[in-house]
C-alpha cells in the first residue's frame, strides 16, 4: 500500500526543520564561543555562485509551506524572507513548523491526483499531479536546501554529524 502524501510529507518536513533548528543552535553557539561575527557564517556559501546559509534556510522553509499548502489545495502564504540573524532564522523555522503542523490527514485526501501548477502563467509553468510534485520536485528541492544549509555549517568547522542532520525520528 502506498503511504498517503500527508504521511510522506508533513512528518518528514517537521523532522528535518526541527533538525535544522538544532544545527543552527550549534552554529550560533560555535560563533559565540569563538567570538566570530555571526554574519560570517550566516552569509557563508559553499561556492561563489551558491546562495548563503541564511537564504538556504529561507528556501527550505518556503518549500515546507509550499509542499503542505499545494498538497492540501490551499493558497501558499507569502513570507517576506527578511531574516538576517540566527534568532530570525529560528523564528522562521518555528513559523514553518507551526504552519506545516496545522495540517491534518483529511486535508491531503485526494492529493495524489490533485493538479499542482508551478509558476502559473509564466514560460516556466509546470503541471504535475500531487504525487509527482511531492516525490519528484517538492521533497528533492526541500532536501537540497536543508542539506546545503547543513553542509555550509559543517564546512565552517561546526562539530555536527549525520545524527544532527537527521534529527529525531
Amino acid at each position: 500500500m502506498t503511504p498517503s502524501l500527508y504521511s510522506a510529507s508533513v512528518p518528514v518536513l517537521k523532522q528535518m526543520l526541527t533538525a535544522l533548528s538544532e544545527v543552527l543552535k550549534k552554529a550560533e553557539a560555535h560563533v559565540s564561543e569563538k567570538n566570530i561575527d555571526p554574519n560570517a557564517l550566516l552569509q557563508a556559501r559553499l561556492a561563489l555562485d551558491m546562495l548563503p546559509l541564511v537564504r538556504q534556510v529561507q528556501i527550505a522553509a518556503d518549500f515546507s509551506k509550499g509542499i503542505a499548502s499545494r498538497l492540501a489545495g490551499v493558497e501558499v502564504p507569502s513570507w517576506a524572507d527578511t531574516e538576517v540573524t540566527f534568532d530570525d532564522l529560528q523564528a522562521l523555522i518555528a513559523k514553518a513548523l507551526a504552519y506545516v503542523g496545522a495540517f491534518d490527514t483529511a486535508q491531503f485526501e485526494g492529493s495524489e491526483n490533485r493538479e499542482i501548477v508551478l509558476r502559473p502563467g509564466t514560460p516556466k509553468e509546470k503541471r504535475l499531479i500531487g504525487s509527482a510534485y511531492l516525490y519528484s520536485y517538492g521533497l528533492p528541492q526541500f532536501f537540497f536546501h536543508i542539506t546545503t544549509a547543513y553542509a555550509i555549517v559543517r564546512h565552517n568547522g561546526i562539530d555536527i554529524g549525520k545524527r544532527d542532520y537527521m534529527g529525531t525520528y
